[in-house]
């Protein structure tokens, strides 16, 4: 396996398929090129490496980067220089959408990948206030507040004028029932309270419901995660093909699969690594995804990370990650 950890390894700084005399030459191994080309067979054999149809070197396979990964990497510890930027962007008192927005930007300048990190999670998700207003006609101004102070709003038209003593009623009974709660489980039981009970409620109430629904949903997961860098991704040949691009780039706007994918690492402990197809998502086959979830009070309250090729320098990129984490979570702590 120090031939697979000395491929990839070259790989990775040089972006070119590997031949056996590099390979050689890299391994400091005295071996006949013979030799070479039989490990290197081997290799391909076992599905770790390929052979591009125009060169005689050889590329990791997604198999062959999971190997390296799982069991071959020497990981690098941040530098100085690094450890210094990283601390300075976590100084002095701010509020978290802009600490998360500066830790994206940041990872996307250290790494020179696409920095993401999701919102911390009871910010995201608080229900905490909901003020339904009257404009003209028959339409009604909703502002819904979530977290520690972001606010929604939303324009709705009814099919009826509502007073704006009966749209404080509602107001009321919807401040009522929902403050402090999760805005998931709030949409789906106002989801639930449409469906089954409107037999029971007076059509003030049935429109209240209605609108609460519609304002929450419009809030929901609309901004979830700052992604910033994405521009860096451009810069790598494998991906700078520009209807590869486009369709990355749309990914990244609709934030909705990637969301999908942090999302499953909220669960899991230390640095989780998507190695092309791993994430289950066809816009990202040509990427990886390095991420880790923050905490707060012990508390996981979101995920951070990086995206970019799948040749990226993992021995940097994971503890830079790893490092991030920790940094947010203290920042968020103060």
């Amino acid at each position: 396996m120090h031939f697979l950890k000395v491929l990839v390894e070259r790989y990775i700084k040089d972006g070119q398929p590997v031949g056996s005399r590099t390979l050689s030459k890299d391994a400091g191994l005295e071996l006949s090129p013979a030799t070479i080309r039989n490990v290197m067979a081997d290799l391909e054999d076992l599905g770790l490496v390929v052979s591009p149809h125009t060169s005689a070197g050889r590329v990791p396979t997604v198999a062959g980067y999971r190997l390296f990964v799982d069991s071959l990497l020497t990981m690098r510890p941040p530098s100085e220089e690094d450890m210094e930027n990283l601390r300075q962007r976590f100084t002095g008192p701010t509020d978290s959408k802009s600490l998360v927005e500066a830790t994206s930007r940041m990872l996307s300048g250290i790494t020179h990948l696409a920095g993401v990190v999701m919102l911390p999670r009871h910010e995201r998700n608080a229900f905490r206030q909901i003020e339904l207003l009257p404009l003209s006609g028959s339409r009604v101004l909703a502002i819904l507040i979530t977290g520690e102070g972001e606010v929604h709003n939303r324009i709705i038209t009814t099919e009826h004028a509502i007073t704006r003593s009966m749209l404080e009623e509602a107001s009321n009974y919807l401040n009522r029932m929902f403050t402090g709660q999760d805005i998931s489980e709030v949409r789906k039981r106002l989801l639930e309270d449409l469906k089954n009970t409107h037999q029971n409620m007076d059509a003030l109430m049935m429109r209240a419901v209605t609108l609460a629904h519609d304002v929450v949903a419009a809030a929901e997961r609309t901004d979830d995660c700052v992604i910033a860098g994405q521009t860096n991704l451009m810069e790598f040949g494998e991906l700078a093909n520009m209807e590869r691009l486009k369709h990355l780039f749309d990914a990244f706007n609709q934030k909705r699969e990637i969301l999908h994918i942090l999302d499953r690492c909220i669960e899991a402990d230390g640095v989780q690594i998507f190695i092309g197809e791993e994430s289950g998502y066809d816009l990202l086959d040509d990427c990886s995804l390095v991420t880790t979830a923050y905490r707060v009070d012990d508390q996981v309250v979101g995920v951070l990370g990086v995206i970019g090729p799948t040749r990226m320098d993992y021995q940097r990129v994971i503890p830079i990650v790893d490092v991030t984490a920790r940094l947010l979570a203290a920042a968020l702590r103060q």
